[in-house]
This record gives structure tokens, sequence and C-alpha cells, in this order.
């Protein structure tokens, strides 16, 4: 039926964009006080959360993501965090070696 990859990637496509509009934000989640925090510190989050991650499996005290944060700025530091300064990107740099 979906055997055309081009069908078959329009199809993935169309269902992420349905599911992406399900998601929303709890307003008590999203805090614009200066002490919340924003974007320079979603990117120092999404840098160390190999660590964190693995700290947060032993001690309770330690979370992944601050919540409440500043919010949109936030997510986009920590994702920024994430892909580029946690090596996300590295692994698509690799050079191929031409056959």
């Amino acid at each position: 039926m979906l055997a055309n990859p081009k069908v078959r990637m329009g199809a993935a496509m169309a269902a992420l964009i349905l599911l992406s509009a399900c998601a929303t934000q709890v307003p008590s989640a999203v805090e614009q006080s200066g002490t919340a925090p924003g974007f320079l510190l979603g990117l120092w989050h999404g840098f160390i959360f190999p660590f964190a991650w693995i700290a947060s499996l032993f001690v309770p005290d330690i979370a992944v993501y601050a919540v409440p944060n500043r919010g949109g700025w936030y997510d986009f530091g920590f994702f920024l965090g994430i892909t580029v300064l946690g090596g996300g990107s590295w692994f698509s740099s690799r050079k191929r070696a031409r056959t």
C-alpha cells in the first residue's frame, strides 16, 4: 500500500505534524521572573545532559530539565546544548569513504 518511499515519508511527516499539534505546556511550568532559568542555563543543562541523566538515576535530587523555566528560550538552549555542544552533530559530520 505504501510501497513508494515518498508516500511513506509524507505519511510519516503528516503523522508527526498531527501528533505535535497535541503538545501543550503547563502554564505553571513557565515563569517570567528573573530567577527562572533562561536560554543560557538551558544551553548548559543541554550540554551536561548525559552526565546529569546518569547522576539522576542514583541521586533523586538531580533533575535533567529545570521546571519552572522561561519557556521557549530555555527549550531552545536545551536543544542546542544537546545537539551541538553535546556531540549530536558530530556523528553526521564524519567523512564517508568514497568507493
